[in-house]
């Protein structure tokens, strides 16, 4: 009697989980895993590292120069124009746009075309196995004048706490990927993933060659607030100088793909809007 009412409990169990749809799993790097493709959040899960910053710590443009002049003067950059050592701003009057965690077959193609409409170049931070799995998106991005940017090997928002070792295998691992498709092509940025900046991560990222690069205008749009919302943060909050954070992977992204028209439309009356430089002393 008791195996035939524990073989009836196992099978009313395995039914009732086959009516429950899979649900996506969430790592601690920050990746969900789904049926599609990786989703990822440009923000931290949980706590952030030690030493990462917040949003509230988003630096912006500089309002005094180090000469004094109330400009920075050639080929540098102010403190305040860094969080926990990274960049904020392009360090001139000029606009730049990122796009992060691509390349993506659905969203990056469509990106590249509304820049090609308004004549724009911008600068996408890849994640470094999305590169490898679409290195056709990387040369479309590179021949097309836009520059690259370093963002992890799999969108790991914890690496600033891994050690040295590890920290640089991961971003090596990502610029082989990179250079795989477009072999030639410079990186000279990384970005971390959420912003989770900690001093080993800015080291090591110095140390291949690499400067870190933050953001000072962030419509989340990760959180897929609607096309309408990304454009009225990122007209409303963007200046001089301001580093643009945007997604071209990641999820659903369409909503910044269709928000991307009328902030070009805007900015472009407004600004000179550049790629960050392949020499960004």
């Amino acid at each position: 009697m008791t195996v035939v009412v524990a073989a009836l409990l196992g099978s009313a169990y395995l039914l009732g989980r086959s009516l429950v749809p899979d649900q996506p799993q969430r790592h601690a790097n920050g990746t969900t895993t789904t049926a599609n493709a990786p989703q990822y959040a440009d923000q931290p899960f949980g706590d952030e590292p030690s030493g990462g910053p917040t949003a509230s710590q988003d630096a912006g443009p500089v309002e005094t120069g180090q000469d004094g002049s109330g400009q920075n003067p050639p080929g540098q950059v102010a403190e305040s124009d860094r969080v926990f050592g990274a960049r904020t701003t392009t360090g001139t009057e000029r606009v730049a746009l990122t796009f992060d965690d691509g390349p993506d077959p659905r969203y990056t193609p469509q990106v590249l075309a509304i820049l090609r409409e308004f004549d724009v170049k911008a600068t996408f931070c890849v994640v470094g196995e999305n590169a490898q799995s679409h290195p056709d998106l990387i040369q479309a991005i590179t021949a097309e004048g836009h520059s690259l940017c370093n963002h992890s090997w799999h969108h790991d928002v914890t690496l600033g706490e891994r050690s040295a070792d590890a920290i640089r295998a991961d971003l090596e691992r990502t610029n082989a990927a990179i250079r795989a498709a477009v072999p030639a092509a410079p990186i000279v940025w990384y970005r971390q993933p959420g912003g989770a900046w900690t001093a080993p991560v800015v080291s090591v990222a110095q140390q291949l060659g690499m400067t870190p690069l933050h953001w000072s205008v962030d419509p989340s749009d990760w959180q897929v607030p609607g096309a309408s919302k990304v454009v009225s943060t990122v007209l409303t909050q963007v200046a001089a100088g301001s580093v643009v954070l945007m997604h071209d992977a990641g999820g659903d992204r369409q909503g910044t793909v269709d928000a991307l028209r009328p902030i070009l439309s805007d900015l472009t009356q407004r600004f000179e809007l550049e790629a960050l430089p392949t020499d960004p002393t």
